[in-house]
């Protein structure tokens, strides 16, 4: 017997979402640095800022925000290359405000988040987390000494 024209199941299976909390993460602004990362930040020229990869495909990788425009993207020249389905081709850009910087969404299609909140533009703290598709990553800015 054929299944043709058989109705739809009711049920719709959740498998996950963008923002979601796992157990095994740290709770926001409470993220610990290793020593190496820590000796990367302090070790920063000022007026720039280190982006740490803490989720995603490039765990532990680093991206150091160094001049006034940054882009972040699945376009192969994007400035950070985040190559995964759920990055748009351009997805944001970060630019320089002082001693800081601002994380920009350019109309991506998943949208940008800081600390799990959407944002169309936001200045960034030290510590805060910026979620790009599946990558999340942690600002830290030069320490002014």
């Amino acid at each position: 017997m054929s299944d043709i024209g058989a109705s739809a199941p009711d049920e719709t299976a959740v498998f996950g979402a963008i923002g979601t909390l796992a157990e095994s993460e740290p709770e926001l602004g409470k993220r610990v640095l290793s020593p190496a990362d820590e000796e990367a930040v302090a070790a920063l020229p000022a007026g720039s800022a280190l982006l740490i990869v803490q989720r995603g495909p490039s765990a532990g990788a680093r991206f150091l925000l160094d001049t006034d425009r940054i882009t972040a993207g699945r376009h192969p020249r994007s400035d950070i290359f985040l190559d995964d389905v759920t990055v748009s081709r351009k997805h944001c850009e970060f630019l320089r405000e002082g001693e800081g910087f601002v994380v920009r969404d350019v109309g991506s299609l998943n949208g940008t988040y800081v600390d799990r909140q959407r944002v169309e533009s936001h200045l960034l703290q030290s510590g805060e987390e910026v979620q790009i598709g599946k990558f999340r990553l942690a600002y830290y800015p030069a320490v002014v000494k």
